[in-house]
């Protein structure tokens, strides 16, 4: 969209809420191009950078698992690419008209002054030098042939020279690619030719790069054809001082994805007032935990789904009540590849399993009663329970706005459980919505969140999502290893051959099977992650026709529109699939654990009881 959000902007954000990764700021001003958004933003965690720019903002082992969604693989940020992810992949899948997929948002920042001349020290580079001299340089036809693509030669290599684990292939200019291997021997004494076009290999050296370098000198360069040599820390540091601000490299520069170009920013001063802005709203865990990344220079900007606009796209003084909520895995896995000591997982919710870990790690003060498969059920009834439920234990799965504002649960960490207190503040806050009797209010409330959540249909539209999860994450992590050519850490722990144990079934599937299998467990982790917002309008006696569904609560005799939306639909990195089975197991493990330990309890409770009546 046009225009940028500077300095003097920040103070229209408020702060909404954030999740692990983003940070959501309501917008409070007059302009029309942000009444009724919100803005998400970045975070990165404290003495860490993480901002993703760049040709793509997505790894090389991800390009290849979204290949087919170009305009995701070419997202040259994390914003553009997340927003890409929505529109393509869960769009699709969950339905137009319950999701905006946003549109990037420029903030106010700095550039480094094109063009500028930088002396650097070659000794800054050595580190790199050592990197390079075992890659070899490929050279594909010539410069006139077509341009080529970086994820078919990945796969042509990985093929014909049979490489596990370790080869990165990366882009140096239309023919020429950087392969970084293992053994460049192994290479280097073949040769091969690649849909026709004859196929050079050689070992890197500098002099392929600049002529007439000598390692004790110094050299010129330019921020725009910086050499591979001179891909350094060291040297971006350089460049940043010069430019009269420290700069960190973004991952994909630092891990050096690719080769052509890069990007180097200074402040950001939009996101700078932000961060000092809204540090006072953030619970305490939170501001330790990460800060606002100020070095990106975009966010996405999103329809505001708690507030409920007229059919001319206008926001009217009207009264609105939502609730957000969190529905968690809706399934139990049946999966073969579930290892026998953890059969649990086939009897016991996820959700009821990590509430024990999280009560004993201290992350929440009691367990939630709350049942996803009650949620998903398809009973009127138990969807019904399920609500009242997640009322009296919030945590982070239930918040309830007025108007845009946050009327009960918590903005950003665990809420406390619903006290008397609470419900009885919440209940006089309903008054303008709901006509009842004091002390009925909430409960007739509840009755109309699971009367909309039950005829809009989203959960069933949300299961079948989770359900692209067809092997667990005890059968996916196996073809995750295989897939970005690294030995399987699974089968290394449980002492198995991976290609006679098992397992040897995953490690034997052919790559697109491979990609179809891990491609549906990150989009099935998308949907047990996601939250519903319904917003709520009362409806007064001759109002007019309304774009938007109508949910009747018999208990008052109210009418309400309602919107119903999905929200927080984040593309999950594919590097968190190590993360998702350490989290698992240990979940597991420790709910096994314990049940043993309340087994062996009753067993000495009952022997206790026997040896009582004896005596």
């Amino acid at each position: 969209m046009e225009g940028i959000l500077e300095r003097k902007d920040a103070g229209d954000w408020i702060y909404r809420g954030e999740g692990a990764v983003n940070l959501v700021l309501a917008y409070i001003g007059s302009s029309p191009t942000f009444v009724g958004k919100v803005l998400r933003i970045q975070k990165s965690v404290r003495n860490g950078f993480k901002c993703e720019d760049g040709p793509s903002a997505l790894t090389m082992h991800e390009c290849l698992l979204w290949e087919d969604t170009k305009d995701l693989v070419s997202a040259p940020t994390k914003e553009i690419a997340e927003q890409q992810y929505v529109q393509h992949v869960m769009i699709p899948l969950l339905g137009p008209e319950h999701v905006d997929a946003g549109e990037p948002v420029k903030v106010e920042s700095q550039l480094a002054n094109v063009g500028e001349d930088i002396v650097i020290h070659m000794g800054s580079c050595e580190s790199w030098f050592k990197h390079l001299r075992r890659c070899l340089i490929g050279r594909f036809g010539d410069m006139n042939t077509p341009i080529l693509d970086k994820l078919k030669i990945q796969k042509w290599a990985l093929k014909k020279w049979g490489i596990q684990a370790g080869l990165k292939v990366l882009d140096l200019n239309v023919a020429w690619f950087l392969f970084e291997l293992p053994s460049v021997e192994e290479a280097s004494r073949r040769n091969w030719s690649f849909e026709g076009l004859p196929v050079t290999l050689q070992p890197w050296s500098p002099s392929g790069c600049c002529s007439g370098l000598k390692e004790d000198g110094l050299i010129w360069i330019r921020l725009m054809g910086l050499p591979a040599f001179l891909w350094s820390t060291e040297v971006f540091r350089a460049l940043g001082k010069r430019c009269g601000h420290f700069v960190k490299t973004n991952e994909a520069t630092a891990e050096r994805r690719y080769l052509k170009w890069t990007r180097v920013r200074v402040s950001s001063e939009f996101l700078e007032s932000v961060e000092d802005n809204v540090r006072c709203d953030r619970p305490a865990w939170r501001v330790d935990a990460a800060k606002v990344n100020t070095l990106c220079d975009s966010a996405l900007l999103i329809s505001d789904h708690s507030v409920i606009p007229n059919s001319h796209g206008i926001l009217e003084r009207q009264i609105c009540v939502s609730v957000e909520i969190k529905p968690k895995c809706g399934f139990l896995p049946l999966s073969r590849f579930i290892a026998e000591g953890n059969a649990i997982k086939r009897k016991i919710t996820r959700f009821r399993m990590h509430q024990s870990l999280k009560l004993h790690q201290g992350e929440i003060s009691e367990i939630s009663e709350y049942n996803p498969l009650y949620m998903f059920s398809g009973s009127k009834d138990r969807v019904h329970k399920a609500i009242k439920a997640l009322f009296v234990t919030p945590q982070n799965n239930f918040r309830v706005f007025l108007n845009g504002s946050l009327i009960l649960g918590g903005s950003g960490g665990v809420a406390e459980s619903t006290s008397c207190v609470i419900g009885e503040a919440f209940e006089d806050v309903l008054k303008c919505v709901i006509r009842a009797d004091d002390g009925l209010r909430t409960t007739n409330f509840l009755e109309l969140v699971a009367e909309a959540v039950f005829e809009s249909g989203l959960l069933d539209r949300v299961l079948k999502v989770q359900k692209l999860d067809l092997y667990d994450i005890e059968g996916a992590i196996h073809v995750y290893y295989d897939l970005v050519s690294q030995p399987c850490m699974v089968c290394k722990d449980l002492g198995e051959d991976k290609l006679s144990g098992r397992y040897s079934s995953l490690h034997s599937l052919p790559l697109n099977e491979s990609l179809n299998i891990v491609r549906d467990y990150l989009i099935a982790a998308t949907a047990k992650d996601l939250s519903m917002m319904i917003a709520f309008r009362p409806r007064e006696n001759g109002d007019l026709g309304s774009p938007y569904s109508i949910v009747f609560l018999k208990s008052t005799g109210q009418s309400f529109d309602y919107k119903a939306s999905f929200i927080d639909l984040d593309m999950k990195p594919l590097k968190r699939m190590e993360h998702y089975y350490k989290l698992d197991q240990k979940i597991v493990s420790y709910y096994t654990q314990m049940l043993k330990m309340e087994h062996q309890l009753d067993k000495k409770a009952a022997r206790i009881k026997v040896n009582g009546t004896l005596n």
